[in-house]
């Protein structure tokens, strides 16, 4: 029974190792080249953009724990490339990982909605413009995951990849909808301080002689 425990124990890697050998699971063989452009084509809309330093990084550990293997090819005497590809005890690693992991809250780091938090520190105008240029790249980033969960959809092997991708397309839908809320929200509360102010700052209404020779009775 032992033994069967310590053949299911897998090393504790963070997400982003397995995010990279999951995208070796969809390939026979790929560049780190390759793995960048994966990348951006669908793990960018919901979880990393990597660089390729934090790529090669990453591939390096996972064929140091045995999950990954390299081998570099050469043509027509041109600087060998460098394949990677995952191993039998990677997939199984990978498998048990998306598969056994605890489900964890997603937790949202969002740098916009930071800066609207110390909205009292900052320009009110420059703050409209921060959030203008998040509806914006919102809508760039929908537009992008409908176009490439269109090229999912064509590829039998990436029938689950599709629908993250849709998935994302309504979540930046959803992003670039709140944004237009939320400008929406600074115009009032840009109103609702400016009629306060008005208020504090407006001079009390002479009165008539005949007020002010009851006021005095």
């Amino acid at each position: 029974m032992a033994d069967d425990d310590a053949a299911t124990e897998f090393p504790s890697l963070r997400p982003t190792s397995w995010a990279v050998l999951g995208l070796l699971s969809f390939g026979s063989e790929l560049s780190g080249y390759d793995l960048k452009k994966w990348a951006d084509w669908s793990l960018r809309f919901f979880y990393w953009a990597p660089s390729y330093s934090q790529i090669y990084s990453e591939l390096r550990k996972l064929e140091d724990c045995g999950y990954a293997t390299s081998r570099v090819v050469s043509k027509d005497d041109v600087r060998g490339k460098r394949l990677y590809s995952i191993t039998e005890e990677g997939r199984e690693a990978v498998a048990h990982w998306a598969n056994e992991s605890p489900v964890e809250p997603a937790v949202l780091k969002h740098g916009v909605m930071l800066r609207m938090w110390l909205g009292h520190l900052g320009d009110p105008d420059r703050l409209r413009e921060v959030l203008a240029e998040h509806r914006d790249q919102s809508e760039k980033m929908r537009v992008r995951a409908v176009a490439d969960a269109v090229g999912a959809a064509e590829e039998p092997g990436w029938a689950y990849p599709e629908m993250v991708l849709r998935w994302s397309e309504q979540y930046y839908e959803s992003e670039r909808d709140r944004a237009d809320a939320m400008l929406a929200d600074l115009d009032r509360l840009a109103q609702d301080r400016t009629k306060k102010g008005r208020t504090k700052r407006a001079k009390p209404t002479p009165r008539s002689s005949d007020e002010l020779t009851k006021h005095t009775k």
